[in-house]
């Protein structure tokens, strides 16, 4: 990771998020995608009073050589139930998709469009959905499917005439209140969220998926953990008035 600079020009700066909202729905691909992302902005949302719910298209049950699937599957839910706690956020949905093979089409965009339906939320949440990371590192099939079925579906949700299944078989009335789609993980991001008061919390969160860090790293976990927010957030603070920040690339509706 590169040293931020000291300043930053004012066409840099990024604006703070949207603040007049009440609910959200963040919408990811597997368990560990949101404490990796934003959970220090969610643990500063959850504070503040507004709701927010976890929509994960897979269990992770993929993401471990170790386990087999039947095992690491359940695990993995546990641990992003006990995650998501940590920030405030109680309900934690799963849709079922297979881990690594998740694909970007109709299926996706309507149980995703099902979900912002039964929630109402004004705000979206998803992660990166672009082929890469910043040009840097080659970013993989599942967030790049969920994070553009998500962009759709925020319109989808909105129309009665596509998959008026949900209407009929469902009860589930078109929702047309989004207001924004919030991209977090981009590698050009318009807007920030402050993460002072929420980035312990964030490392604790992301402390609750022990088994996949395990597996993932040789080094300490907790200071795996403290080191990774830390420097993330860091990074962003010469374009925010040198706070510690989560950044995102937001799409107004």
């Amino acid at each position: 990771m590169t040293e931020p600079q000291s300043s930053a020009a004012p066409a840099d700066q990024l604006t703070p998020m949207p603040e007049d909202w009440r609910r959200a729905l963040a919408v990811v691909a597997h368990p560990d995608d949101l404490e990796y992302g934003c959970s220090a902005a969610i643990a500063g949302w959850t504070d503040g009073g507004r709701e927010v719910t976890y929509l994960l298209a897979t269990r992770g049950e993929a993401g471990i050589d170790t386990l087999d699937p039947a095992t690491c599957g359940p695990l993995r839910e546990r641990e992003q139930r006990a995650s998501a706690a940590v920030v405030g956020v109680d309900a934690v949905e799963f849709l079922d998709h297979k881990d690594g093979v998740v694909e970007y089409g109709t299926a996706l965009r309507r149980d995703i469009a099902a979900a912002i339906r039964r929630h109402r939320p004004e705000l979206v949440i998803t992660l990166n959905h672009r082929d890469t990371w910043g040009g840097v590192a080659w970013n993989t099939p599942d967030h790049v499917a969920v994070g553009r079925a998500t962009l759709d579906a925020a319109a989808d949700a909105g129309n009665r005439w596509i998959f008026p299944e949900l209407i009929e078989e469902q009860g589930l009335e078109p929702w047309d209140g989004v207001r924004w789609v919030a991209v977090a993980g981009s590698s050009t991001p318009t807007h920030a969220a402050d993460a002072t008061a929420g980035l312990d919390r964030a490392v604790a969160s992301l402390l609750e998926h022990r088994t996949y860090i395990e597996a993932l790293t040789d080094e300490d976990p907790e200071k795996y953990c403290h080191r990774f927010l830390t420097g993330n957030t860091q990074a962003l603070a010469p374009r925010f008035g040198g706070k510690p920040a989560v950044g995102f690339e937001v799409f107004s509706r």
